[in-house]
């Protein structure tokens, strides 16, 4: 067994394997660049060796600062994580002929599955079933038209060596094509390298599932089953299971073995996910198609952990060493059920956008990598949640800063239970006391996505963000009931904190005078609301339940109890803002105005800000990089018309008209960094 491994990577993922390492008792080096260096992932290892500036091209992609840190440290291995240098089989090599060991699988097999347009062809050859689609060079746009029209619309353009959602483009025309085949290029050659594209039939109404491989050196290879990774937005994964709701024991077994033809046809060890697409218009669900197969560990690999038992890190690395797999097919089962939710630094209210900055406050509802806890395949049972088990893979931490260089995801939530809608549950408890200010951020939406019907029926599919939320997200919905629970809410904590500023100010003798009649406006709608014990009339209802908050506390806890004991249990994040309070739960913000019913006729008459017109330029909604300027100074412009495009976080973002107007005034110049809401032009 290896004495020190070094890890290429950096964040969760860095984090995830370090933790492993050291309950196997081996040392562990981190390397790391300048925008890292406080990162919790570089304090973890035993080593650390800084290695370049920000941008990863000058730091985490380059592998002879590697393999120099592995000579500075003596490190015998190299753990990729995934991103990266993880599916590059030139570093593979490289690393052999420096006698270091490379914890992952072999060159040969990274070079076959790691091309897509290769390795479509190996699975055509193997007998797999693949998408129908065009897997030779593709030698300019209008060459992309002709192959596009002859497949049918829609298709799918993707980079050839692309990977986590980025060098992709849907097009369902012609004008689709036209306009995002050169973009596609530009992002398979910004982000991988390579520009080379392939284009293939888009599967409708597709369902993601993919089959987690782990082979040994020894010929043994092995399939734990699937994950089902449907909820996708702009083909990046949102949310993963397993197992998943719509396979069956027959497709397991038939994905399964497979997938493990595949991969000894190719000579594979380690771990690694062979990713299909299944048409969800197939009843029988066996008409399934090779996409890709990842030569690395998934991010999204805890919930095989969680439903398996097998710790994936420490296999891979007991691979690497030359161990055999201490488990047979026949051993690898399935104990209840696992949901992972990624936390990005994105804006869901904001159609997504990515957000970068401090984390001015950051809470996960259970410790993280950074503080020191047992990893378990099945993570802690029965810790404050029942039945079940809560997990975050993180690699960020309070004050710290989401750089714009890098991955915009902030951590991963992890739920564990003995059925998939008790998993669900612990996922929506967690989320609500997931705590993070500073920077946009996509918890309520994930809250949403957990309470929504369709997600909790098991009818997913690829497009279900774009169906279920067409003109973006604006909040998980609310039942009548419940805005009446958080009026009460609203209304027993207005009773507090001037039951508190009394007793400051010095005015309180006996029992507080404050009045237990209010007036809710909250968001759209007024609420009479009059407090009781234990209850509250709202509107004429009577509402039962309790809230713990007191002044001071940005979390509390409410149920349907009159006592506190029993009945739903709703985690609430409770924020102050001027004579407004923001109560966050269940997948939304709720901002209030609490007044004393006596005083309600005077809320009416109070004017309310107007916002100013901003649709007559076009303000640039992330930070990053002008890379085009569609057009100039004078130009005519049409609604939809592209105007610029922006990069951020490695995706280029096409900025264009909502209305018809003429362009006034350019305000940036291609090449320029741009910061959030800065105004690149103007029109007339």
């Amino acid at each position: 067994m290896f004495s020190k491994i070094l890890i290429a990577n950096r964040g969760e993922i860095a984090c995830r394997v370090i933790t492993t390492a050291k309950r196997m008792g081996i040392a562990t080096v981190a390397v790391y660049s300048d925008a890292d260096a406080r990162a919790p992932f570089v304090k973890m290892a035993d080593e650390a060796v800084c290695i370049g500036p920000a941008p990863a091209a000058e730091s985490y992609l380059i592998p002879e600062k590697i393999i120099a840190a592995c000579k500075e440290t003596g490190a015998e291995a190299v753990h990729p994580g995934y991103g990266f240098l993880s599916e590059r089989a030139s570093f593979v090599e490289a690393l052999e002929a420096e006698n270091i060991a490379f914890i992952g699988p072999p060159a040969g097999a990274i070079a076959a599955m790691g091309d897509k347009i290769e390795s479509k062809k190996l699975a055509k050859a193997a007998g797999v079933n693949v998408v129908p689609g065009f897997v030779g060079e593709i030698r300019d746009t209008d060459h992309a038209v002709e192959i596009s029209n002859g497949i049918g619309y829609p298709v799918m353009m993707k980079a050839s060596a692309g990977g986590g959602g980025k060098g992709m483009r849907l097009a369902w025309s012609e004008k689709d094509v036209r306009e995002g085949f050169e973009a596609t290029k530009r992002e398979g050659l910004n982000s991988f390298g390579d520009d080379r594209v392939f284009i293939e039939k888009f599967i409708e109404n597709p369902r993601h599932i993919e089959i987690q491989i782990l082979g040994d050196k020894h010929g043994n290879v092995l399939y734990l089953n699937e994950r089902e990774c449907s909820i996708q937005r702009r083909h990046q994964k949102v949310v993963e299971e397993a197992p998943s709701p719509f396979v069956t024991p027959k497709m397991r077994k038939a994905m399964g073995e497979q997938c493990v033809a595949l991969s000894k046809a190719v000579d594979y060890h380690s771990a690694g996910t062979v990713e299909l697409i299944v048409s969800g218009a197939d009843p029988t669900g066996e008409s399934f198609f090779f996409l890709e197969m990842n030569t690395r560990l998934q991010v999204e690999h805890p919930v095989t952990e969680a439903i398996t038992g097998v710790d994936l890190v420490e296999q891979m690395i007991r691979v690497a060493a030359g161990e055999a797999l201490p488990m047979t097919q026949d051993d690898i089962g399935i104990d209840g059920w696992s949901i992972e939710n990624r936390v990005y630094a994105e804006d869901p209210y904001r159609g997504f956008l990515p957000s970068t900055g401090r984390l001015v406050e950051y809470s996960p509802p259970v410790p993280g990598w950074t503080e020191d806890r047992e990893v378990q395949g099945k993570m802690r049972r029965g810790v404050e949640h029942g039945a079940g088990s809560v997990r975050v893979d993180d690699g960020v931490f309070e004050g710290g800063e989401v750089s714009m260089f890098y991955d915009p995801m902030i951590a991963k939530l992890i739920t564990w239970a003995p059925t998939r809608e008790e998993a669900a549950d612990l996922q929506i408890e967690a989320l609500d006391s997931f705590r993070i200010k500073g920077l946009g951020h996509n918890v309520d939406f994930l809250s949403a996505i957990m309470q929504h019907p369709r997600f909790r029926a098991g009818e997913l599919t690829t497009g279900f963000i774009a169906e279920e939320y067409p003109e973006g997200f604006t909040g998980a919905a609310v039942s009548d009931d419940f805005r009446r629970m958080l009026a009460a809410i609203c209304a027993g904590n207005e009773f507090t904190w001037q039951a508190r500023a009394q007793r400051i100010s010095g005015q309180l003798d006996g029992m507080p005078d404050v009045p237990s009649e209010w007036l809710v406006k909250l968001g759209d709608t007024r609420h009479e609301v009059v407090l009781g014990e234990g209850h509250a009339v709202v509107d004429g209802e009577r509402v039962d339940g309790n809230c713990n908050w007191l002044p001071g506390m940005k979390e509390a806890i409410a149920t349907t109890s009159p006592d506190g004991e029993g009945g739903e249990r709703y985690g609430l994040i409770v924020e102050r803002s001027g004579n407004h309070w923001i109560i966050t739960t269940r997948g939304a913000s709720h901002r209030a105005l609490v007044v004393p019913l006596r005083l309600s006729e005077h809320e009416s008459l109070m004017i309310e800000k107007v916002p100013p017109d901003l649709s007559k330029m076009l303000i640039c909604p992330m930070p990053g990089m002008l890379v085009k300027l569609h057009v100039s100074a004078g130009e005519e412009v049409q609604p939809g018309q592209p105007l610029a495009t922006v990069e951020a976080m490695k995706m280029e973002n096409i900025l264009r008209a909502e209305k018809e107007g003429t362009v006034a005034q350019i305000n940036a110049e291609e090449g320029d960094s741009l910061a959030v809401d800065a105004v690149i032009l103007e029109l007339e």
